[in-house]
């Protein structure tokens, strides 16, 4: 996510949900309502089932995996943007069994249910900052055994991004975000984790080239023993 709300509509006290809230409610559409390319490529490998979007926005992605008959949980910090995905969803059809819409903030919203595909598209806060490792470490967290978790992020600012944010954002490596998981690789296996070229269009409609980072990982579909009363013998 990334904003063109000017620095001087904020201050010291904004908080990421304030911030955000506004920049949809300022706005008809901040998002093209398309699916993430990335996210369509892996979708399509995959057994439709339980899939959970975290910072799903306006609802692109977690509308078209609903239209391609998975069950969906889509969570974003903004009441706005949940509206608006909901009003999407009722466009195409979908009801609410099919597609599960919650305005929450992701550091702090559980569940109790685990997802075969968890997916965050684009989690960035800028120039308000969220806890991102953190999220994507729960993130991991939410995915049952055999499932998988898509980690997709901008790797470089797009074109049209405002020049003072080349300067003030640090944009992830796939590296890093696989890092950031801290996962145990005897529990995980990392099927992807690299940069990748996309051709898109900008805000104007002219052709524009950007930069992905791109993690893949799924869990073992073995639950592994609890030892911990065995240790405690």
């Amino acid at each position: 996510m990334f904003s063109s709300v000017t620095l001087g509509t904020m201050d010291d006290e904004t908080s990421a949900a304030e911030f955000w809230e506004a920049r949809y409610a300022d706005s008809d559409r901040v998002w093209s309502g398309r699916v993430n390319g990335v996210l369509a490529d892996v979708a399509s490998t995959l057994e439709p089932a339980r899939a959970l979007d975290l910072g799903c926005g306006e609802g692109g992605d977690a509308v078209w995996l609903a239209t391609q008959g998975w069950d969906v949980t889509a969570v974003d910090l903004s009441p706005t943007a949940i509206d608006r995905a909901r009003a999407a969803a009722a466009a195409r059809g979908i009801d609410g069994d099919r597609l599960h819409l919650v305005a929450a903030d992701l550091a702090a919203w559980d569940t109790d249910e685990r997802f075969d595909l968890v997916t965050c598209s684009y989690l960035h806060s800028w120039p308000i900052e969220i806890p991102r490792e953190a999220i994507l470490r729960r993130a991991a967290g939410f995915v049952d055994h055999g499932g998988a978790l898509l980690i997709t992020a901008h790797a470089a600012p797009p074109p049209w991004a405002e020049q003072h944010m080349n300067h003030g954002y640090t944009f992830p490596t796939p590296e890093s975000d696989l890092a950031a998981l801290d996962l145990d690789l005897d529990d995980w296996e990392v099927l992807a984790c690299e940069r990748r070229e996309r051709e898109t269009m900008g805000p104007d409609g002219a052709p524009a080239q950007v930069d992905d980072s791109v993690v893949l990982v799924r869990r073992s579909t073995a639950r592994r023993p609890d030892t911990t009363r065995e240790e405690e013998r």
